[in-house]
């Protein structure tokens, strides 16, 4: 009767059904009687449980009953879940989204998962909801959740830092027969300006690869801004434009543009950029050149009047013209 009243009144509360561990990875949880969660860890006695940003797994008491109606029979932790709770449909909640519950308060990193291996449920019923309704989150406050308890969702903060990643295209990188530079750069150059860099990946120049994380960045961590460095120029094996093209929504071509204009300026080749920049639902993505130099000055150009634009993709700025 209370989740009904609080969602009549549009509180966004539900309750804690079950809190569950296990000590090994790759199995389903068994309950505890209460969840002792620490900062930069997890749930003690928690085998995904480290400094990381899946450290406990959220899951909707709700979708798991309407699973089970259809045959399922699953139990609390079968997903290998840590928290079910009723009455809140986490899915629909953005990354970012704070949680409180007990005395601990909790905040959402991801949505959804990427299953690389069906577990019995899927091979039972065809589909397993965890990928599909699972959230995952950090602990940002210690303390202990019970059973019962009430959690509340927190909203947003919208002041957070911008989150960010870098991911360098390089075949010879990404075999190890040469150092990359551009990345740490890049990585550097974020962090300098106050940005969370979330991810640092060093692929080859494979297109579907790339468009995998561009995805799972982008839908399933909904980073603010993605970093992309190589494979813009015109050899064959550069197709960077093209794999970001091909996961875009929109198109923001001013920044690439920019970048270009200025490049200019310092060497005529510039003009063989074949840089992009678009906009994948609320994630901003910037291809660069290849090289620590290009890098660093691309991202000096385009810092400043860049912070404006992903405030408007967070909807806490609205107007781009001068006053």
């Amino acid at each position: 009767m209370e989740l009904e009243k609080n969602q009549k009144e549009g509180k966004q509360k539900g309750k804690v059904h079950a809190i569950c561990i296990s000590d090994i990875r790759g199995v389903e949880k068994h309950r505890i009687l209460e969840g002792h969660f620490i900062v930069d860890f997890g749930i003690e006695g928690d085998a995904h449980g480290g400094n990381w940003h899946r450290q406990v797994s959220l899951l909707s008491y709700d979708k798991v009953q309407a699973f089970n109606e259809r045959g399922a029979d699953v139990t609390d932790g079968a997903f290998g879940e840590n928290l079910v709770v009723e009455g809140i449909d986490f899915r629909s909640l953005p990354v970012g989204t704070r949680l409180a519950a007990g005395t601990a308060e909790l905040e959402i990193t991801q949505i959804g998962k990427e299953c690389h291996s069906h577990c019995a449920i899927y091979h039972r019923m065809g589909e397993c909801i965890m990928p599909r309704e699972g959230v995952f989150a950090k602990v940002i406050k210690e303390g202990r959740i019970r059973p019962g308890d009430m959690m509340e969702v927190l909203g947003v903060n919208q002041k957070r830092p911008f989150t960010a990643a870098v991911i360098v295209l390089s075949d010879k990188g990404a075999k190890g027969e040469r150092k990359d530079e551009s990345g740490p750069e890049a990585k550097n150059r974020l962090e300098e300006a106050g940005y969370q860099v979330e991810e640092l990946l060093l692929l080859p120049d494979e297109p579907e690869v790339l468009k995998a994380h561009l995805i799972r960045l982008a839908d399933s961590r909904q980073l603010d801004l993605i970093v992309t460095s190589g494979g813009t120029g015109f050899s064959l094996r550069d197709q960077t434009p093209e794999a970001v093209l091909s996961v875009a929504h929109r198109n923001a071509p001013g920044i690439a543009e920019y970048i270009r204009y200025r490049s200019m300026q310092v060497t005529d080749r510039a003009i063989l950029s074949r840089g992009v920049s678009v906009i994948r639902n609320k994630t901003l993505i910037v291809t660069l050149p290849g090289s620590p130099k290009a890098v660093r000055e691309s991202l000096g150009f385009i810092m400043g009047p860049l912070e404006h634009g992903l405030k408007i993709l967070r909807g806490s700025e609205s107007e781009c013209g001068r006053q």
